[in-house]
């Protein structure tokens, strides 16, 4: 009979302990969506960039005739500010918009933009732009090459790497983190669910963060979930040895509507979106290369249950 956690016992293994590990598989009932005010912002941005340039109008030009300051009509257009109704029917008649139903698609851009996203009542800082643009997006690439992603991890992996940091966060901030970290995993489970696509290098499943049992609980999460149907899972594993994203780590984010894709890149020195095309363009390369040398989804599921297992011996 095989071992429990021989990598041959997995399955049996597996399906016992998946009762204590909190995720949907691929006949899971989806819960709803609420869009996202961020995104619903940026996606108004880009219309009135676009109306404007059609116009053939400078941002100076435009402000002055509204008798706005630049400033705030650039944040409109980047998506950092919420114009009003009399915002929109003033920007309207300038850009001469006459269609009915799209000066009334803007003033529910406009009004949505303005609603409550649940992140904003925790005390995010920056990332707050980020939850609530992962929050409406249709699909999320990742590349991490030290950690676990967000979305994947369990509550005490989590905990573990919010202790980390530095300043220390106190036990109300860390439980916080914590929190808000598996509020964001819904996504992975409404309707529609969020495409999940996500590459680690070896390094990842080797970092042992909170110690072997922590680990193994995280490394057969990750197998658990890759059952799910909107999530692909592939390892770069140290036998590929160099490759193009080997110094960096970044989220690629796709939306509906029009909505321009975002690189989002994170680190000591702070959040970096990437929005220009030609820089977006270039990451979803990397990205596609990466997909390439990586194993395949269900290799790297076998090389994850490897990495699971030797945890479970180092305990």
């Amino acid at each position: 009979m095989n071992h429990p956690y021989d990598p041959e016992g997995w399955d049996h293994w597996s399906r016992a302990m998946s009762n204590n590990v909190k995720f949907l598989r691929k006949d899971a009932t989806f819960v709803p969506e609420v869009r996202s005010p961020t995104v619903r912002r940026r996606e108004l941005g880009a219309l009135l960039r676009k109306l404007r340039t059609e116009k053939g109008l400078t941002v100076e030009q435009a402000a002055e005739q509204l008798m706005f300051s630049m400033s705030k009509l650039s944040r409109m257009e980047t998506g950092h500010g919420a114009p009003s109704r009399r915002d929109i029917r003033d920007l309207c008649a300038l850009y001469e918009v006459t269609d009915e139903a799209e000066r009334k698609r803007m003033m529910n851009l406009a009004v949505e933009g303005r609603q409550t996203g649940w992140w904003q009542s925790y005390d995010l800082n920056q990332f707050a732009d980020y939850v609530g643009l992962e929050a409406d997006a249709v699909s999320v690439r990742v590349y991490q090459s030290i950690l676990i992603p967000g979305l994947l991890q369990t509550p005490d992996y989590a905990r573990a790497v919010n202790e980390a940091v530095i300043p220390q966060p106190d036990p109300e901030r860390l439980e916080e983190q914590t929190e808000v970290r598996l509020r964001r995993q819904e996504r992975l489970t409404q309707d529609p669910p969020l495409r999940f696509g996500v590459i680690l290098d070896d390094a990842a499943l080797h970092r042992v963060i909170g110690g072997p049992v922590v680990m193994e609980a995280q490394l057969r999460h990750l197998v658990e979930l890759s059952q799910l149907p909107n999530v692909t899972l592939q390892v770069i594993p140290f036998s590929v040895g160099a490759h193009p994203a080997m110094d960096s780590t970044f989220n690629v984010l796709e939306f509906a509507d029009g909505v321009p894709g975002v690189v989002y890149v994170e680190g000591l020195v702070g959040w970096v979106y990437m929005k220009r095309s030609q820089d977006f363009e270039r990451y979803v390369r990397v990205f596609e290369r990466l997909c390439q040398i990586a194993l395949p989804p269900r290799k790297s599921v076998e090389h994850i249950k490897k990495a699971a297992v030797a945890q479970h011996k180092a305990q």
